[in-house]
């Protein structure tokens, strides 16, 4: 006999304990299924956002930027330090004590919100009687039964051909969070978010990083000026990246990995490192979910098909966050699990795509919001611009990191703000002025007549919006 519910959701991450969550606030009798697991075999709800993405890569940055400041910028401040070491295995426990904490919140919360969770690897059994019949493969199976079911599978890492996964030498997300000891040389494959992160966490610990790229610009997501300050900054930091390179191959050896490779130039290198992370990117994890048993539609790439408001070819059967189209962010799966919920609730869920924050969690912090200057050029659109450096804020002079700025971009007409694009310190926390802004249709002189606390980096924000229209306070 199938246990009856009124949805499931299958998937723990983001996407899917929120959903799941909101679900059960809305009066519906909710289930959550998630297959991770922690080194003890038990529940490790999260996904791949709170085990071995968003979560533990930020308590490693945090870390090492500690370790970085201590050895290198405290004695700016009058303390002294001899001796400085680091236990990497402490660190590393610290980041799994954190994760547990994550995993432990989110089964407090299901409990809270009187979720059922299920332990194991969810997928159709069938389409029957108006709704769906689906397995939970786990230390017991056990079969449910729901008319609406929410898929938030999330994605894996893509692999490079001939450069498998094992974790020890070629490293995922996953097998960079577990680096054992500091290796003298690390390579990285791809510029990108995780990419960027894990080289900058290894450096600033005392490996020699290289980061090769594919793609002949750097940051090409990122506003033009913000990617050029951000790849000068790096380079003086002491990270090597090389872009618009062509990886002709890769072979492991028992004590390291060479990467063979054409560069810009077209010239035949090579890279010798003790270990490699791979970061080109995601792929949707559909694998196992047994969607051809009930007709689910996937796309070119095996991603779920869906419309804008988050359904799929079937009836009853919605899909959220890295499985389907959009941006791979643990926050936008997050909004989209929120709307569907509140969708099959009858109310009117929202995601707004253009008001969805990127993050880059390096030192100095890379965000933006919007579009960019080189989008807009693109399009035809007439706009004006203001930009204003954190070398010209109290505030950021007092933290000793002057680095970066924060760039406003505003219609030509209207002066609604079009993107926000922030490199420097907090730039995470920034971000939400602008997103909230945007949200609400503003102007560039909104922001410029808000009241800011003095001193604070925000300031920055308020004078890159006076700077639009050629203003400014700080005189």
């Amino acid at each position: 006999m199938s246990k009856q519910f009124d949805v499931i959701v299958i998937g723990g991450g983001p996407g899917g304990y929120i959903a799941a969550i909101r679900a059960a606030q809305l009066g519906f009798n909710t289930a959550c299924i998630d297959e991770w697991k922690n080194a003890a075999g038990g529940p490790a709800p999260g996904g791949t956002c709170t085990n071995v993405g968003c979560i533990p890569s930020k308590a490693l940055l945090q870390s090492s930027e500690h370790f970085e400041h201590a050895g290198h910028h405290f004695g700016d401040h009058g303390i002294s330090l001899s001796d400085l070491k680091i236990d990497v295995a402490k660190m590393v426990g610290r980041k799994d004590a954190v994760v547990k904490q994550n995993n432990d919140g989110i089964l407090y919360l299901f409990k809270k919100n009187k979720v059922s969770f299920f332990h194991g690897r969810g997928s159709f059994v069938a389409a029957k009687d108006g709704g769906y019949e689906i397995k939970v493969a786990g230390a017991a199976e056990e079969t449910l039964f729901a008319k609406q079911v929410i898929l938030a599978t999330g994605s894996n890492p893509r692999q490079l051909p001939g450069a498998e996964f094992d974790e020890d030498l070629i490293l995922s997300n996953d097998g960079a969070l577990r680096i054992p000891s500091v290796p003298k040389k690390l390579g990285v494959v791809g510029s990108g978010v995780i990419g960027l992160e894990m080289g900058s966490v290894w450096r600033r610990l005392g490996a020699e990083v290289t980061i090769l790229e594919a793609l002949p610009a750097f940051l090409g997501a990122a506003d033009e000026a913000v990617a050029k300050e951000a790849a000068k900054v790096f380079k003086k930091q002491g990270l090597k990246i090389e872009l618009g390179v062509k990886i002709s191959g890769v072979e492991k050896a028992k004590d390291g990995v060479t990467v063979k490779y054409t560069d810009a130039k077209g010239a035949e290198q090579t890279l010798a490192c003790d270990r490699l992370i791979v970061s080109i990117g995601r792929v949707a994890n559909t694998i196992g979910l047994n969607g051809e048993a009930v007709g689910l539609k996937l796309d070119e790439r095996g991603m779920i098909v869906v419309d804008a408001e988050c359904k799929t070819n079937l009836p009853g059967v919605w899909a959220v966050g890295d499985v389907v189209r959009g941006p791979m962010l643990a926050h936008k799966a997050e909004e989209e699990g929120v709307a569907v919920a509140e969708r099959i609730a009858g109310q009117h869920g929202h995601v707004n795509f253009n008001t969805i924050p990127w993050v880059i969690y390096t030192s100095p912090e890379i965000a933006w919001v919007g579009q960019t200057e080189q989008q807009l050029k693109a399009e035809g659109r007439a706009y004006k611009t203001g930009q204003f450096p954190f070398l010209a804020n109290g505030r950021a002079r007092a933290l000793g990191d002057t680095t970066g700025f924060v760039k406003m971009i505003a219609d030509a007409k209207t002066d609604e703000i079009l993107g926000v694009h922030i490199i420097g310190p907090f730039a995470s926390e920034l971000i939400s002025e602008a997103v909230v802004a945007m949200e609400f249709k503003a102007s560039s002189e909104d922001i410029a007549r808000i009241c800011h606390a003095h001193p604070s980096l925000s300031e920055a924000t308020k004078e890159a919006a006076l700077a639009v229209d050629k203003r400014t306070l700080n005189f």
